[in-house]
């Protein structure tokens, strides 16, 4: 990695951040650090790179905004008026990124322009890059982009750190995001590899940046570990022709012994707080991750968190996925009568998963007919080809 990769990596968040706060205005914050790294693309190399990188961007961005701002006499009132005293050259901010992920992650803005913004602005990945994770033209995008900037701008969406009571609630939106962001990489939508690695690579780093600003909060370190944990299996989930495999059949040699480690460690150290339901998921991820194969699961153990979980965060999803857990604890009847009234409620009646849970149920309760036309269903709802290819094998073998 060259010393611009890695600013533009380590450096960057921290230096659109501290604009963004100090000029009130995110798009000119982006477009004078994308100036800087420019200029840092020419300058370096000749001149050597700086001792502080971040300060030499910080700085240079610095005065590319203040010229745009000199330049556009329509602004209201003077430089002095809009732009607050310039930071000391290469000053990091307090907290400024923490600052940056609130604003971006607001609850008044739509999820889909939270999920846009963070992307762009904090992680830094191109709209292009963007557009491509999720699915939609670049324009889309980028009008998306403009449409959740303006509305931070015009309802004066603050980047100042909201007080203690209002900040979980913020941070809870964060956290939705950043999951949200992780679970379209583990398994994607539409055409092309059932998992886009670099969605949960994003999401990781992004989780990371939250965890250093907030080492104490319990539910961030839950969402890293949890995270980790999921993407441990990256590269046993799919075979060299892009198929998915299944858990039971994953090559456990392929996990990610690293970084089970590493969300073991994280989860050692949330045991004296209040437990939420991002730590209950990592403990699930963790069980199965500790099994030597997939007979040893701890299926009963499992299915109790998932009554924790239901209780703490309730909802038709988590009740799926308790059927399975309490299916292969107690047996396929007693995981029946769990998903009965889910399917009866019909939320998630264009929910893949829980037309496979129940195939999966019916299959082992004996009743086969039932078990291919269940399979079949989720393959018709299923939001990837390689997810479709798989539970249509399934559909085949019964």
């Amino acid at each position: 990695m060259s010393p611009l990769e890695r600013a533009f990596r380590e450096e960057r968040a921290q230096v659109v951040a501290t604009l963004a706060r100090r000029l009130g205005d995110l798009q000119l914050a982006e477009d004078a650090v994308s100036e800087a790294f420019a200029a840092a693309a020419v300058a370096w190399p000749s001149a050597g790179v700086p001792d502080r990188p971040g300060a030499w961007l910080t700085t240079t961005a610095w005065r590319k905004a203040l010229d745009v701002l000199r330049r556009d006499r329509s602004a209201p009132g003077t430089v002095e008026a809009v732009v607050p005293a310039a930071p000391e050259p290469g000053l990091h901010e307090e907290d400024a990124v923490l600052q940056l992920v609130l604003t971006c992650c607001h609850p008044a803005l739509a999820i889909e322009a939270r999920v846009a913004l963070t992307l762009r602005h904090v992680a830094g990945l191109s709209v292009a890059e963007i557009a491509a994770g999720f699915l939609v033209p670049e324009d889309t995008m980028a009008k998306r982009l403009v449409r959740a900037r303006t509305k931070i701008r015009q309802t004066a969406i603050s980047f100042e750190l909201p007080d203690p009571e209002n900040l979980a609630e913020r941070l809870s939106s964060v956290q939705a995001v950043l999951y949200l962001v992780f679970t379209e990489g583990h398994l994607a939508s539409g055409e092309g590899p059932a998992v886009r690695t670099d969605l949960c690579d994003e999401a990781i780093w992004l989780a990371r940046q939250l965890h250093r600003l907030l080492p104490g909060d319990t539910e961030t370190t839950g969402l890293l570990a949890l995270m980790l944990l999921q993407h441990s299996r990256a590269a046993a989930r799919h075979d060299d022709a892009g198929q998915l495999v299944a858990f039971a059949e994953q090559d456990r040699a392929l996990w990610d012994t690293a970084a089970i480690a590493e969300a073991r460690a994280l989860l050692a150290t949330t045991g004296r707080a209040p437990v939420g339901p991002y730590q209950v998921q990592a403990a699930i991820a963790a069980l199965h991750a500790a099994a030597a194969g997939a007979d040893d699961v701890n299926w009963p153990r499992i299915a109790d968190l998932y009554g924790l979980l239901d209780r703490l965060a309730p909802s038709p999803v988590v009740t799926v996925n308790r059927a399975v857990a309490v299916g292969r604890a107690d047996g396929p009847r007693a995981a029946l009568a769990l998903l009965a009234p889910v399917l009866a409620d019909g939320r998630l009646a264009g929910y893949a998963p829980l037309h496979a849970a129940h195939a999966d149920l019916l299959e082992r309760a004996g009743d086969e007919r039932g078990a291919v036309a269940a399979w079949r269903h989720a393959a018709e709802l299923a939001r990837n080809p390689a997810e479709q290819a798989a539970l249509r094998r399934r559909a085949s073998a019964g």
